[in-house]
C-alpha cells in the first residue's frame, strides 16, 4: 500500500504490482503491492501541502516526534527485524542490529546533528562587534556600524528518499529523521525487493504521530523513482545504493536546481601491515567481507597483506578454512551467520562477476539449498590476485560473499592497491604501529578509516560516505542534517536611516 497525505491506500489505477517473494523461499510471497507512476505527484502535492505547516512548528515539537518515532521503532523491534529478515534474507540476528541503530538514530539527531544547523552569528552575540572589526566586502566597507550578522538555517521543501534493499529500514530512516526534524516533508519510495519492511516503518512514523502529508510512501519499481527524482515540486534526493543508479539519477536531473545527496558503495579494502595481530586481523576481515552475505556498502572486499606472497598465502588459506564452516541457511534459523542474497537478480549478478574473476579459486562459491529450500543462497568464495590487471572484477563492486586476497611488499603498495579502485568508501587497517597507522591513514582515499577493526559498521555520531563513486555530501551520520537544511546568510540594519552614516558621495535632503 501507499501512504499519502494520511491515507493509506492502493492506486486507483495500478500500473503493475510488486510481487514480493522471499529469497530465503522464493515459493512464499510476502505480499503483493500495486504501483501506479500517478501517484508520485499525488504525493508530492500532498508533502508541499503539509510541509508548510511542519516548518513553522517550533522546533520543540519537530523533536519530540523524532523522538517518538525512535520510541515506535523500538517498541515495533520484532516486527521489524522479521520483516527485514524475510524481506532481503538478512540473518535475524544481524536484522535486530539494523534496527536498533535506526531505534538510535533519533537521539543522535535531536541530541546532536540539529546542533549543526542551529545558526550563529559570527564572533558575538549580536554580530554587531564582528561587523565593527572589518569585515570584508559591502557591509564591512560601508555599513560596518549599523548592520549585524546571522546565519540561520531552513528546510529546503520537499525531499525524496530512495531506500536500498539491504538496510531497507535503518538507511533511509537515516535520512528521513533528520529530513523531518529539520522541517521538511518527505516522499518515501523503498526498494521494490523490500516493500513489506518499508510498510511497517511507515506504520511506526504514523504511530509516532507524525502529521498527515509530512511523510508518504509510495510503491514501485524504477519508473516511480524516475517520476518522483525528476518531479519538480522535489527539491532534494537523498539515495543510498547503486553506482549505476546513481548515475542515473544526477543524469536524470541535470538542469534541475535540486540538491543530491548520494551514497553509492564501496570496492573496500582491509590492510593487514607487517607485525598486525594476524588472528585479529584474520576475524575482522571474514565478518567484513560475509557479514550479510556480503550485501553492505561497506563490506571488504579486497584483503591486502603486507610482506612476502607466502603470506598472503597463508592467510587466504586460512580464511578459507574458516569460511567453509560459516553457517548459511534461512534467516530465522538460529544459529545462522549468512542468510541468502537479496533477490535472483542479485544472486545472478553475484555470479556473473565470480565467473569473471581473474584470480586463484581459494574457495569456489557455489549455490546452496538449506533444509532443501530453493532460495538465493551462495556460499563464502576466497580468491588470491597474483596479477593487477585493473579487470572489472578487481576494480567494482560484486555486492556479494568474494574476497580477493593481496600481497603487498609495503605499507605504500598495500595502500597503493587499496586506492586502485574508482571509490573510496571505506578501509580498514591493522597494525600496532600509531605512525604505521597515520601513514597509512593519510594515503588512504576513503572517507571512512578503522584502525584494528571490521571495514563493516560505522558510529552514528560521525559522518558518513566516501569520495568519488562512493558519493557526495557524507549522505549519513552525524553530518545528515546539514543537507537536510539551507543556510541562509542575513544581514540586519537599522531601521530608520541615519543621515549622519551616508556613504561618501551621497547628497539626501530631508524632507
Amino acid at each position: 500500500m501507499d501512504l499519502i497525505a494520511g491515507r493509506w491506500a492502493d492506486p486507483a489505477q495500478p500500473d503493475g504490482a510488486l510481487e514480493n517473494r522471499s529469497p530465503a523461499d522464493l515459493s512464499v510471497v510476502l505480499g503483493t503491492h500495486p504501483f501506479a507512476v500517478a501517484q508520485v505527484a499525488l504525493a508530492v502535492e500532498a508533502a508541499k501541502e503539509a510541509q508548510r505547516g511542519w516548518a513553522q512548528r517550533p522546533l520543540e515539537e519537530r523533536v519530540a516526534v523524532v523522538r517518538a518515532i525512535g520510541a515506535a521503532l523500538k517498541q515495533h523491534e520484532d516486527e521489524l527485524a522479521r520483516a527485514i529478515a524475510l524481506d532481503m534474507g538478512k540473518a535475524l540476528w544481524d536484522a535486530r542490529t539494523e534496527v536498533s541503530a535506526a531505534v538510535g538514530k533519533a537521539a543522535v539527531t535531536v541530541d546532536e546533528g540539529l546542533r549543526l544547523v542551529a545558526g550563529f552569528a559570527p564572533g558575538a552575540a549580536d554580530g554587531r562587534q564582528a561587523a565593527r572589526a572589518g569585515s570584508p566586502g559591502y557591509a564591512g566597507a560601508v555599513l560596518a556600524e549599523s548592520v549585524a550578522f546571522e546565519c540561520r538555517f531552513k528546510p529546503l521543501g520537499v525531499l525524496a528518499v530512495f531506500g536500498p534493499f539491504n538496510f531497507p529500514v535503518h538507511l533511509p530512516n537515516g535520512h528521513i529523521l533528520p529530513a523531518l526534524a529539520c522541517g521538511n516533508a518527505v516522499v518515501f519510495k523503498p526498494s521494490e525487493f523490500a516493500p513489506h519492511a518499508a510498510e511497517v516503518y511507515a506504520r511506526c512514523l504514523v504511530e509516532a504521530g507524525v502529521p498527515p502529508g509530512v511523510f508518504n510512501l509510495v510503491q514501485g519499481g524504477p519508473a516511480v523513482g524516475q517520476a518522483l527524482a525528476t518531479h519538480q515540486g522535489v527539491a532534494g534526493i537523498l539515495f543510498t545504493g547503486s553506482g549505476a543508479v546513481g548515475e542515473a539519477i544526477t543524469r536524470a536531473t541535470l538542469g534541475q536546481p535540486k540538491l543530491l545527496a548520494l551514497e553509492l558503495g564501496g570496492k573496500n579494502a582491509a590492510l593487514a601491515l607487517a607485525g598486525c595481530d594476524e588472528p585479529k586481523a584474520i576475524y575482522d576481515a571474514l565478518f567484513s567481507a560475509f557479514v550479510s552475505a556480503g550485501q553492505r556498502c561497506t563490506a571488504a572486499s579486497r584483503l591486502i597483506v603486507e610482506g612476502p606472497p607466502a603470506r598472503a598465502d597463508a592467510f587466504a588459506e586460512r580464511l578459507a578454512a574458516l569460511a567453509r564452516k560459516l553457517v548459511v541457511g534461512h534467516p530465522l534459523d538460529a544459529g545462522v551467520f549468512m542468510g541468502p542474497l537479496a533477490s535472483e537478480a542479485a544472486q545472478a549478478k553475484f555470479e556473473t562477476g565470480l565467473a569473471a574473476a581473474d584470480a586463484d579459486v581459494v574457495l569456489a562459491s557455489r549455490r546452496l539449498e538449506p533444509r532443501g529450500l530453493r532460495g538465493c543462497y551462495v556460499s563464502p568464495a576466497v580468491h588470491r590476485v597474483r596479477v593487477r590487471a585493473g579487470s572489472r572484477y578487481q576494480r567494482e563492486e560484486l555486492f556479494g560473499p568474494d574476497l580477493a586476497v593481496y600481497s603487498a611488499g609495503s605499507l605504500e603498495e598495500a595502500v597503493a592497491i587499496a586506492n586502485d579502485t574508482d571509490y573510496g568508501l571505506a578501509a580498514s587497517v591493522h597494525t600496532d604501529s600509531v605512525p604505521a597507522f597515520e601513514r597509512a591513514a593519510l594515503l588512504l582515499s576513503a572517507g571512512c578509516i578503522n584502525w584494528n577493526a571490521p571495514t563493516v559498521g560505522a558510529s552514528g555520531r560521525l559522518p558518513f560516505g566516501g569520495t568519488r563513486k562512493s558519493g557526495n555530501h557524507r549522505p549519513a551520520g552525524l553530518f545528515s542534517t546539514l543537507y537536510c537544511a539551507e543556510p541562509v546568510a542575513l544581514m540586519r540594519g537599522e531601521p530608520r536611516l541615519d543621515a549622519k552614516k551616508l556613504a561618501p558621495g551621497v547628497t539626501w535632503e530631508l524632507p
